[in-house]
């Protein structure tokens, strides 16, 4: 298959998408943050008796507005649970909000407040900017590896590609407002990691035949590399999904926003690997050879 020959058609659609993420981020809807981020009050309980997530769950937020996160901690038979909710100008009347509701409507399960804590906006602000310069330090750390691993111009074009992946998948998250918490940045991380596996397999492929194949064009080489490693490209992220769409199905509300980032990022992180990140590199040495000759 031509895919450099194609590579018009993916920067219009890549750039359209990244277009749309933009406008979704900075002018649409923004993130929602979770109160890992915006700050808020947090309840560790036991129960002495067998009670589930779900239960507790659903009692709870039809009882109380806002939004509630409720995660197990431990072993299932341990019973114990972290409620957290967003900041509010009076937490620890949200605090006992939840405690009233949870021991009027589980009294029988016997519950005990372990503890109870306040993270406060200023503290999710700045969790919030580090979490922007983890990325960032991620993407700055990928380009030294790769231009030390290979040339600048691969290091620039896998950047570019992890860029354009972040963007979209971020897009996504923005539009259908989910949650952005911290599991959700080491999606985004794993996100990063895996789409750059992928785009270093086709640059070293691409290295490999720029000796064998002195002849050849580099269009040409660059389509025979990509077309050699695709039976591995695809047969890596199908295997992938499938882990990750029964996590989707399957895993429950705690980790949906999870599963459904990581969805979304292989199958952007692939398509980026073989139509943006090879395409890149091939248009800036085309540039480099005119510049040349001029």
């Amino acid at each position: 298959m031509k895919f450099i020959k194609l590579r018009k058609i993916s920067y219009l659609v890549s750039g359209l998408l990244i277009l749309f993420s933009l406008y979704s981020i900075i002018f649409l809807k923004g993130f929602n943050y979770s109160i890992d981020f915006t700050g808020g009050v947090l309840l560790h309980m036991k129960f002495n008796k067998n009670i589930t997530a779900a239960e507790l769950r659903k009692v709870i937020t039809s009882k109380i507005k806002g939004n509630i996160v409720i995660q197990n901690i431990g072993l299932p038979e341990d019973n114990q649970f972290i409620i957290k909710t967003k900041y509010e100008d009076e937490p620890e009347k949200k605090i006992e909000m939840i405690k009233n509701v949870v021991n009027e409507n589980f009294a029988e399960k016997e519950p005990v407040l372990l503890k109870n804590e306040t993270v406060g906006p200023t503290i999710g602000k700045e969790l919030r900017k580090l979490a922007f310069i983890l990325i960032g330090i991620s993407l700055l750390g990928i380009l030294i590896y790769i231009s030390i691993r290979f040339k600048f111009n691969y290091a620039v074009a896998a950047v570019l590609a992890l860029i354009h992946d972040v963007t979209i998948t971020s897009g996504m998250l923005s539009f259908y407002e989910k949650e952005i918490d911290i599991p959700i940045i080491a999606a985004l991380l794993t996100i990063i990691g895996y789409s750059l596996n992928d785009t270093i397999v086709v640059f070293d492929r691409i290295r490999e035949w720029l000796v064998i194949k002195k002849g050849e064009t580099l269009e040409n080489i660059i389509d025979s590399a990509i077309n050699s490693t695709l039976t591995r490209t695809a047969m890596t992220s199908l295997t992938t999904l499938l882990a990750v769409f029964a996590l989707f199905i399957f895993g429950g509300p705690v980790i949906h926003n999870f599963a459904l980032t990581m969805l979304v990022g292989i199958i952007v992180g692939t398509y980026s690997s073989i139509f943006v990140a090879s395409p890149i590199y091939y248009d800036w040495e085309m540039a480099l050879a005119k510049r040349k000759k001029s």
